[in-house]
């Protein structure tokens, strides 16, 4: 917009419903309780009109539409639907348009028009205007703004009618386009001061009605419900819009003219029946129909509102993001907020909450401390709960709004909290966004703050909880002196709960939180607001406390337990739905393995803590009931059929792009425009050595050795009939020839001096090269060599042990014509990489399980000894560390050449890891003791750190958390380490009871941090934030790289020369493989179907000149190091700025 022709736009994208659950209504209506609801609106927006008598009205309804491209994926975006109306009510001098909108907002703000994301339009076009000579376009009367914040004004109180989510507008009064005139009234209407129109159908209830909270669905929850009912059944009805096909071109609107006679159901009242509505509820609830409606219902074992449910003793986790500005004590100018992270944990079982809020500057953090209720809502949610009450949640769910007025004593400073509950999104997660505004008295830098044990009555009414207490406070003073404040607080919290059923268990009218432990801290370092605290939720009557453990919460069940009471002192503990145990140690079930067909035909299962996921496969979306998949209503995949014209398979790939369109491409080899490719004959490159015979095959070539000559075809050397000796051979016998001179028993051998030790002999292999381990037995030490046997640094054991050396010579080529140096096209699937000398290859998973059959090499590296191995699953790029190079190379998983990447100012690259989101890769470098970040094309290069490092080798990212982990085998000082991305807060993690700690994984889904160490034999796992530590496997032979995929842990072991797979729940080995070709395995990675679903500051480069580097709760920008030309000319131009964020 604007458009050739006429149009109102309610809501204006490239919006889509050819999924089956979009639907479009329309129909006219001159019913008196439609006129009725009509009067009634325009008169709330135009109080001063007096002759309001609409006639007729043409009502359009769009019910559960989605953005186009965004069904059938399976991530968020796909369950977003939005739900508006448009209503044109006429009377003979004039028409008004009445938009209406959900309350709850709309689920998305934006579509994507021609590859570029734009907001959603609302305005009314007069299209073309026919001038003497030419058209032109004619007025247009936009209601929105290019920004996505008046997207979503449009479902705020302060509209144009004084309704929320309703805009009136008056329309048509003069022949002229532009007489659009807005509505007058801003003040907001309330259930007293209006009046209802009378309604014969059925009225909608508030909250259930128009509910989706599983689906992501908006709702209408306005006690005056402002959707417009459809007429009786008797009355004529109107059949849904259809989607337009998808290869017409685009039409002007007309006229539809439709049969009276169809009887289709439109959306309507009577369709609030668990039949149509079923998917609203949540995956751990059932539905139950009643008189006037239906409700959701928590299955035994959960416990929520029905539409949000969560697992009895289950831990629950709360994220967000916190906005607004705090002005501190006499302060003039604000601390402004702009999305700072929130992150809270509660221990469901004792009712213990943890808060913590990112960066807060030291300016403000200080006196944030006493607003420990700040995140205590999610204490009061979760609480435990005393017999004959319930918490928060238990009551209603996780959808509800919470404001908070805080009037601090005795300056009289006030700050206002507002914080809106969202439910809980694919994670299993509570969602809140929060907003403070308003000021706080100053707490000096350095200061402590104590808040004593306190007590809040919480009253109870319909939709509306309420409380209010005062409480004091202590503040330590860095000067040793003490003050103690107080400040009122006063808290609302309003919710939609279903009204349907009668049979609803009575909540008690008032009931008191108990709060203790309370524990608050600002870390300066790290910029964290943090707060801790215990809930109990009961009467508000004294009398002697509980003593069962399960209502103190001193029972030593797990985490994932729920505590069930017994008689007087006595209770068990029941591991929580999704866990299994004894109740005092838990462990997660694999629902996806133990019952493979839990999600259906046409599903994918993916295993999560405590639950699990299905998602439709490809070509497949979810159904109304949000749990069958049926095949999507979609263009043909000409790709998948096979009636495309692309050439053969063996010569061309054809890749499907969306609606019926295909790409036809040539596979590596052969050359042409996808539907007719050649052979290329790369013996015309002279790709072989000069004294090998090359062959040419279809798609590729192979070299062999011409007779005479012996080699890989790459390279060759003469034959000869005796072998001449190696560097090593020579310098063995040198040493050998020493030692026995000086052993000599001759006449003058009694004068000569004995050496004081015996005589170095270096130990070679069988094919000459030097063991990469050497040893002097005479002084009981031992180092590693590099291949031309020159010691390593910093890697000299001794007596009793021997150091990890890393075998810097490559396997002999094989007799014959050698397979050329790129990777093989990998089926689509998730699989397993690890790295063998001169290769790395590839074993498809199916579950957790290795289809050791279906092994294959997927990429041939002559030459080369390839050390770790890493994946970026947004462009499906293998990554691979080799110490001959010594490179950083890439290559794509689809097929093709192998790309450099980092070839200069690198000795011993080991580790490698890769952060998709903020597209960057890591490594650490054993010999220039550094660990290393740079773009992923090699760009922008930085040293994080280069100190207090003698032997690192595995590393690993997390780039939800901005987090990096590394390993250092220091024989001295082994130790495990944790930085943010951008090299701050470098913490150890580990040091205890480590020797040779060589692989290092992170999983994502648990939080888990786990490694592999070669000196103690030992798999373990970390909570790294809570530090909590486990040992997963004992008594392992020699394991060098780890992984982690779904319940497993997958890692290489160079004595088994094979890939152990061990279950870490049940801490036993489960599977092996050992490839046909024995010899150490490296490095071992995952290459998932789908990238994890993770989310940082640097997913656009945030902004960034260079270098964008996530951290907790932010980023910094920095430049990178002026080790070459073009980076010292970009600094010393001023080109780079350094910010943190």
């Amino acid at each position: 917009m604007p458009a050739e022709f006429k149009m109102i736009a309610a809501l204006l994208g490239d919006l889509d419903n050819s999924d089956g659950q979009g639907k479009v209504y329309f129909r006219e209506d001159s019913s008196p309780d439609v006129l009725a609801r009509a009067t009634e609106h325009i008169r709330q927006a135009f109080p001063r009109d007096d002759d309001v008598d609409p006639t007729s009205t043409f009502i359009v309804t769009w019910e559960n539409m989605a953005a186009r491209g965004t069904t059938g994926r399976g991530d968020v975006l796909d369950r977003k639907r939005n739900t508006f109306q448009l209503v044109v009510a006429s009377m003979e001098s004039a028409s008004y348009a009445i938009l209406l909108y959900p309350r709850d907002g709309l689920q998305y703000l934006s579509t994507s028009i021609g590859g570029a994301n734009k907001p959603l339009e609302a305005g009314f076009n007069q299209g073309m205007v026919q001038g003497w000579f030419y058209a032109s376009q004619g007025t247009y009367y936009r209601t929105t703004t290019d920004e996505e914040t008046s997207i979503r004004e449009l479902t705020e109180y302060e509209t144009n009618s004084g309704r929320h989510g309703v805009w009136v507008y008056e329309i048509g009064t003069t022949p002229v386009f532009i007489a659009i005139t807005p509505g007058m009234t801003a003040k907001l209407f309330t259930e007293e001061n209006v009046t209802k129109p009378a309604v014969t159908s059925s009225p909608q209830q508030p909250g259930y009605a128009e509910t989706e909270t599983q689906e992501g669905q908006p709702r209408y929850p306005d006690p005056f419900e402002p959707r417009y009912p459809d007429p009786d059944s008797t009355q004529q009805r109107y059949t849904p819009v259809q989607p337009v096909p998808p290869r017409s071109q685009p039409q002007n609107p007309q006229i539809v003219v439709v049969d009276e006679d169809l009887d289709v159901d439109v959306f309507a009242y009577n369709l609030e029946t668990c039949a149509n509505n079923r998917q609203k509820c949540s995956a751990f609830a059932d539905c139950r129909d009643y008189t006037n409606g239906y409700c959701c219902h928590c299955r035994p074992g959960y416990y929520g509102n029905g539409k949000d449910c969560v697992a009895e003793g289950k831990p629950q986790r709360m994220n967000g993001k916190v906005n607004g500005r705090v002005f501190v004590g006499n302060s003039p100018s604000p601390v402004e907020f702009s999305n700072n992270d929130l992150h809270s944990y509660v221990v469901a079982n004792d009712g213990r909450a943890y808060v913590a809020i990112s960066s807060i500057p030291d300016s403000l953090g200080p006196s944030l401390q006493p607003l420990s209720s700040l995140g205590g809502i999610i204490g009061w949610a979760f609480a435990l709960e005393q017999p004959g009450f319930q918490n928060g949640f238990s009551l209603i769910g996780g959808e509800f709004f919470r404001q908070a007025e805080v009037t601090f004593q005795p300056g009289n400073e006030r700050l206002t909290i507002k914080q809106q509950f969202k439910g809980i999104d694919e994670h299993d997660h509570l969602v809140v966004s929060s907003e403070l505004d308003g000021r706080v008295p100053d707490v000096p830098r350095g200061a402590s703050v104590h808040i004593e044990p306190y007590k809040e009555i919480y009253q109870y009414s319909s939709n509306l909880i309420s409380s209010s207490s005062n409480r004091e406070y202590t503040v330590s003073l860095p000067d040793g002196g003490v003050q103690t404040r107080s400040y009122q607080w006063r808290q609302t919290i309003s919710f939609q709960s279903c009204v349907h059923n009668e049979a609803t268990r009575a909540v008690p009218p008032t009931q008191q939180l108990s709060v203790d432990q309370i524990f608050v801290m600002y870390d300066a370092g790290n910029q964290l607001i943090r707060f801790a605290m215990s809930n109990r939720i009961g009467s508000i009557h004294s009398g002697p406390p509980e003593q069962n453990p399960c209502f103190t919460g001193r029972h030593g069940c797990d985490n994932n337990a729920v505590c069930r009471p017994g008689e007087g002192l006595q209770f068990s503990c029941e591991c929580t739905a999704g866990f299994t145990g004894d109740g005092r140690s838990c462990y997660d079930i694999d629902e996806c393995r133990e019952t493979p067909q839990v999600c259906g035909a046409n599903a994918v299962c993916s295993n999560q803590p405590g639950t699990f996921r299905c998602q439709c496969a490809s070509g497949f979306v979810f159904a109304s009931d949000g749990r069958t998949c049926v095949a999507e209503s979609r263009p043909v995949d000409h790709c998948q059929r096979g009636s495309h014209d692309c050439d053969a398979p063996d010569r061309a790939r054809c890749s499907y792009v969306g609606g019926s369109a295909y790409v036809c491409s040539c596979l590596p080899g052969f050359l042409g425009d996808g539907r007719v490719c050649q052979d290329v004959d790369e013996c015309r490159q002279d790709r072989c050595h000069r004294d090998a015979i090359c062959s040419n095959t279809q798609g590729s070539f192979v070299c062999q050795c011409q007779p005479g000559f012996h080699g890989n075809g790459f390279q060759c050397s003469p034959t000869t009939t005796e072998r001449q000796q190696t560097q090593c051979e020579r310098h063995r016998a040198s040493a050998q020839a020493a030692s026995a001179s000086s052993s000599n028993t001759g006449l003058f051998s009694f004068f000569r001096p004995r050496p004081a030790v015996g005589q170095y002999v270096p130990q070679c292999d069988e094919r000459g090269s030097y063991e990469p381990t050497q040893c002097h037995g005479s002084i009981g030490q031992c180092w590693c060599v590099d291949a031309a046997g020159q010691e390593i640094p910093n890697t000299r054991t001794g007596p009793g042990s021997r150091p990890l050396c890393i075998e810097q010579t490559v396997t002999p080529p094989p007799v014959g014509p050698t397979p050329r140096p790129d990777i093989s096209p990998a089926p689509p699937g998730t699989h397993l990489l690890f790295a063998q000398s001169g290769k790395i290859e590839l074993v498809p998973l199916q579950g957790d399980g290795m289809k050791k059959d279906e092994a294959k090499a997927l990429l041939h590296i002559p030459d080369r000894v390839v050390i770790g191995v890493a994946y970026d699953c947004v462009e499906k790029m293998v990554y691979w560390t080799d110490i001959t190079g010594p490179a950083i190379s890439k290559a794509s998983l689809n097929g093709g050449d192998t790309i450099p990447v980092i070839t200069t100012e690198v000795e011993s690259p080991e580790g490698i890891a890769i952060d998709h989101v903020a597209r960057l890769m890591f490594w650490t470098d054993s010999m220039r003791d550094t660990v290393e970040v740079a773009k992923l094309d090699g760009s922008q290069r930085r040293v994080l750190f280069d100190s207090d490092l003698v032997n690192p080798r595995p590393i690993t990212t997390n780039p939800a958390y901005g987090r990096i982990y590394w390993a250092d085998w220091n024989r001295d000082g082994p130790k495990i380490e944790m930085s943010n991305m951008d090299g701050t807060d470098r913490t150890v993690l580990v040091k205890d009871d480590l020797t040779l700690p060589n692989g290092l994984t992170y999983d994502p889904d648990n939080q888990q941090l786990c490694w592999a160490d070669a000196g103690t034999r030992k798999v373990e796992c970390m909570d790294p934030h809570r530090r909590l530590r486990r040992t997963v496997a004992e008594g392992v032979q020699y394991p060098f790289a780890l992984v982690s995929h779904g319940r497993n842990l997958y890692y290489t072991d160079w004595r088994r020369e094979a890939v152990v797979a061990v279950d870490r729940f049940s801490e036993k080995e489960t599977d092996e493989f050992l490839p046909q070709k024995r010899s150490r395995l490296y490095g071992v990675t995952m290459t998932p179907a789908q990238c994890p679903q993770a989310y940082n500051y640097c997913s656009n480069n945030g902004g960034c000149s260079h270098l964008c580097l996530p951290r907790l709760g932010g980023f910094t920008c920095r430049c990178p190091d002026n080790s070459t030309a073009a980076a010292a000319a970009a600094a010393a131009a001023g080109r780079c700025e350094e910010t943190n964020q």
